[in-house]
């Protein structure tokens, strides 16, 4: 034998000796099985390091740039401001309608715009529209979208009946527009929860560890924040007398909104870790911070134009701050191997003890 692998030898014929002493039928007998019974030495693995293979990390991050949170906000202000605007309608508020649908127009073109610029070609969204598969919250959200946008349009044309000529064609447009409108503009109104939810499932939908474990919270945050920020829309443009629906929604949206960031920053362990740090936590107490001026502000500025304006402008900077913030949490979640490893380890040695 060589010198090299003796001492390979010796270790082994030792190991075996021992056992032995302790019992010969436990010679073939796995680790894992010999510390159930309470036998055998007890085996210390270091820590571990969370490295990845060559430096990368588990899970590739998202490439994701700007424009998809700017995505998730505008969707969210559309809906939130359509349902803004069913309000005034259904109530008799003409100002609170006319702002909620135009803004509704205005923002889901805008979300239109930064979905098609993170595809890179137009025809990429048409091509989703040739399928509609349930099971993917992706080709939900543009049927979801493509059901939305024309109605939120027809009922943002809607109000520039008022400017049409008696007379002739354009007349006649004047006379078939607000009911064509009020129609849209319900329809809208049925469409938009689901607007303002399905990107939370969407993001939910992926391996990105911090997003995946908050299943249930993105909804419900995203929901609240749709709520929010149309609320914000009627502080600003409608007067205080008939802001009335736009004070309960910042009610229902910073309630929503403030109990789903605190979950996701409390209730996934190390998971609400990426939530709570870096810039995702920046931007989440910032967010808080905003709603809950908004909120107050809404609330005591019933009489008060200027205040009430100052709470709605409040409420927008919260959606804004609360949407990037969970975007850059899932980011930075998918960057770092340590949110991906322990949790799996976790839910192994769960199973483990349950099958003991």
């Amino acid at each position: 034998m060589s010198p090299d692998r003796a001492p390979v030898g010796a270790l082994f014929r030792r190991f075996r000796e021992r056992l032995a002493a302790e019992g010969p039928e436990r010679l073939g007998e796995p680790v894992r099985q010999q510390r159930r019974r309470g036998g055998g030495e007890q085996v210390n693995v270091p820590p571990a390091e969370f490295t990845s293979y060559y430096g990368r990390p588990v899970l590739k991050a998202p490439v994701w740039k700007w424009d998809i949170p700017a995505y998730l906000f505008t969707g969210g202000l559309a809906a939130g401001s359509s349902l803004l605007a069913a309000g005034g309608q259904l109530t008799g508020r003409p100002a609170l309608r006319r702002a909620g649908r135009v803004t509704s127009l205005a923002a889901v073109t805008a979300s239109a715009y930064f979905l098609v610029n993170d595809l890179g070609k137009p025809s990429r969204f048409h091509h989703m529209l040739r399928v509609a598969k349930l099971t993917s919250p992706m080709s939900v959200g543009t049927w979801i979208l493509t059901a939305f946008g024309p109605a939120a349009g027809v009922a943002a044309v809607a109000e520039a009946a008022p400017w049409l000529p008696e007379r002739g064609l354009l007349g006649l447009g004047r006379r078939l527009l607000p009911p064509a409108g009020h129609t849209a503009g319900l329809v809208a109104a049925v469409t938009a929860p689901a607007l303002a939810t399905y990107t939370g499932v969407l993001l939910a939908d992926t391996a990105v560890p911090s997003w995946h474990e908050a299943y249930p919270e993105l909804p419900v945050i995203f929901a609240g924040s749709a709520l929010a920020s149309g609320a914000g829309v009627g502080l600003l443009a409608a007067p205080t007398a008939q802001a009335g629906p736009a004070r309960r929604f910042a009610v229902a949206g910073a309630a929503l909104e403030l109990w789903g960031s605190h979950r996701v920053e409390n209730r996934l362990g190390l998971l609400s870790e990426p939530y709570a740090t870096g810039t995702a936590g920046r931007l989440l107490r910032a967010g808080r911070a905003l709603t809950v001026a908004g909120l107050a502000g809404a609330l005591a500025g019933r009489r008060n134009r200027a205040l009430s304006a100052l709470s709605g402008g409040a409420l927008l900077a919260a959606a804004v701050c609360t949407r990037f913030g969970i975007f850059h949490g899932g980011v930075a979640s998918a960057k770092d191997p340590r949110y991906t490893v322990v949790p799996q380890r976790e839910r192994v040695n769960r199973r483990t003890s349950e099958q003991d």
